[in-house]
């Protein structure tokens, strides 16, 4: 007989942004949908803790407060820092987004969406680790997965069956590296670290970022670091501050993270707190894939969704937003096809790579151009000098960086970006 615990009409593997927004969307139309987690909630994760209005909007359209009142701090925009300059950024008033960002810590966010997930009917299973995927040789789809649960001597195998899969396992990807998918090395890559300090910068209205990174320890000789930091106010007496680095800067991976954020942060003001002596944890370190680094997004029976498929913002290496995205995207498709028989199914399943390029594929391209012109220090410096004095043009920036835009019904500098965006052969 069955096991009809282990089985479901969809599997979604990891139970991060992505995986828990598929979840809620999926089971919201009806499916039965399986949800499986290697950790146990709560759980940390590296992350910025920050987000955008695009990120916002995605936590609007799936029903979960994010209110003040239900634990969210609220700002107004971006504050950008370099070449001596400092310049504070409203986010844009948009009819496609919010005018407002938030922070939040991931440890409270991810449980946040996965009970909104069990909530909308998903079932949940913890502390399950899926190694790989099962595929029908005859016929090359995939229709499950396999791993264990618990940990240890109390170690079982496991197997789960059905007809879609949703790969959501973020950067490790072991869904897919298990059918030999890879990542491919014509699209950039990232490296993040983050920590927490307890400062007198807690409250804040606008998410920092420092296009500029100094050591001065020696002050005779400063030196300009690689990458960008950020410092964001949490609200709870900590700041979450980091720095991030891409794959096109010569500096990556031959560069000690760790002691690079603690070089850039002793020559921060003392009165910041950003000092060992305030450190609230360990430095954690995450790898953010990027501009669809991993293709392709489907293929019989899988989709690959967030992380797991590359879908981290090249520009500005924004990664929840563009997660929950993709996740909205997967689970529309997945809710035709499985309504659905024969030919037609598979037509509405292979939607979804066509959906995602329509919708990212220009504006991906587009950023990992620039992911190579910022990876040469001489063209940061240069940028940061010359454009961080003209509040429009950084206006304007940001609206691209950030992805924030009216497609329709924009102002002239919406119209600009859409058409760049639109003109751009998209990635595939």
């Amino acid at each position: 007989m069955a096991d009809l615990e282990s089985q479901a009409d969809v599997i979604v593997v990891g139970a991060g942004p992505a995986g828990s927004t598929a979840a809620a969307y999926l089971a919201r139309g009806g499916l039965d949908v399986l949800l499986l987690e290697k950790a146990t909630f709560p759980r940390p994760k590296v992350c910025g803790d920050g987000f955008t209005p695009r990120g916002m909007k995605q936590i609007i359209d799936l029903g979960v407060d994010c209110s003040q009142a239900g634990g969210w701090l609220h700002n107004r925009g971006l504050r950008v820092l370099g070449g001596g300059v400092s310049l504070e950024l409203d986010w844009p008033e948009l009819g496609s987004f919010p005018d407002f960002g938030a922070v939040r810590r991931r440890r409270d966010f991810d449980e946040l969406l996965v009970r909104h997930a069990q909530k909308s009917g998903a079932r949940l299973r913890e502390d399950t680790t899926v190694t790989a995927a099962t595929l029908d040789e005859r016929t090359g789809r995939i229709t499950g997965v396999r791993g264990h649960v618990g940990r240890g001597k109390d170690k079982r195998p496991v197997s789960f069956r059905a007809p879609l899969t949703f790969a959501c396992d973020g950067v490790s990807a072991r869904v897919a590296l298990s059918l030999g998918m890879v990542k491919r090395d014509d699209r950039p890559m990232g490296v993040a670290v983050r920590r927490y300090y307890t400062s007198p910068r807690t409250n804040d209205d606008y998410l920092e970022s420092h296009l500029e990174l100094w050591d001065r320890s020696d002050p005779d000789n400063p030196k300009l670091l690689p990458g960008y930091g950020w410092i964001f106010g949490m609200g709870d007496g900590t700041s979450n501050v980091g720095l991030g680095i891409l794959s096109t800067s010569r500096a990556f991976g031959s560069t000690d993270y760790r002691a690079l954020l603690s070089s850039w942060l002793n020559s921060t003001p003392g009165e910041w707190g950003y000092r060992e002596e305030n450190a609230v944890g360990p430095i954690g370190g995450a790898a953010l894939p990027m501009g669809f680094n991993r293709t392709p997004h489907y293929r019989p029976g899988l989709l690959l969704v967030g992380d797991s498929a590359g879908t981290v913002n090249p520009f500005n290496g924004e990664g929840i937003a563009y997660a929950m995205e993709s996740s909205s995207i997967a689970a529309g498709c997945a809710i035709q096809a499985l309504a659905r028989s024969g030919p037609a199914a598979e037509h509405a399943l292979r939607n979804y790579p066509l959906a995602m390029r329509s919708a990212l594929g220009g504006y991906y391209r587009l950023g990992n151009l620039f992911s190579r012109a910022i990876g040469n220090p001489t063209v940061m410096r240069l940028a940061t000098r010359h454009g961080l004095p003209r509040k429009t043009l950084m206006a304007f920036l940001l609206k691209v960086l950030a992805n924030l835009y009216d497609p329709r019904g924009g102002d002239a500098t919406d119209r600009v970006i859409h058409a760049m965006t639109r003109l751009t052969p998209s990635l595939k």
